[in-house]
C-alpha cells in the first residue's frame, strides 16, 4: 500500500494539471461544433423556405464570446478569499496570516482597475452594442 502513494502522487501531480486544459478544449470544441450544426440546420431550413439566410454568428467566426467582461466580480472574490484566509490564519498565528495578504492584494488590484478603467470599457461596450442594435 505504501508503494502506491508515490505513484499516485506523480500521476496526480502531472496528470491533473494536464487534463484540466484538455477537458476545457474538448468541451469548448464540442460547444462550437454544436452551435455550427444548429446554425447550419437553421440556414438550410431558411433556404428551403425561400427566406433570407441568417448571418453567421460572430462567436463561430472568431471563437470568442461577445459577453462583457468585468473585473468587479473577480476583484470581490479575490478580496473576500484573502480576508477569509487572513482571518482563518490569524486565529492560528499572526505570522501565518501574512499569506492572506496575497489574494487580498490581487482583489484590491482588480477593484482599483474596475473603478479606474473598467467602467469606461463597460460603457464603451454598452454604447457599441446599443449602436449595433440601432443600425439593424
Amino acid at each position: 500500500m505504501n508503494d502506491l502513494i508515490p505513484i499516485f502522487a506523480i500521476v496526480f501531480a502531472i496528470g491533473l494539471p494536464l487534463s484540466i486544459p484538455i477537458v476545457f478544449l474538448v468541451l469548448n470544441y464540442r460547444k462550437r461544433r454544436r452551435l455550427m450544426e444548429l446554425h447550419h440546420a437553421e440556414r438550410m431550413a431558411a433556404i428551403e423556405r425561400g427566406m433570407d439566410v441568417p448571418p453567421l454568428p460572430l462567436e463561430l467566426i472568431d471563437g470568442q464570446s461577445r459577453r462583457r467582461r468585468s473585473s468587479l466580480l473577480p476583484g470581490l472574490v479575490w478580496l473576500f478569499v484573502g480576508l477569509a484566509v487572513l482571518i482563518a490564519l490569524g486565529t492560528i498565528g499572526e505570522e501565518e496570516a501574512v499569506f492572506g495578504l496575497i489574494p487580498t492584494g490581487v482583489g484590491l488590484a482588480y477593484l482599483i482597475y474596475y473603478f479606474v478603467e473598467g467602467r469606461k470599457i463597460e460603457l464603451r461596450q454598452f454604447d457599441d452594442d446599443a449602436s449595433k442594435r440601432l443600425d439593424v
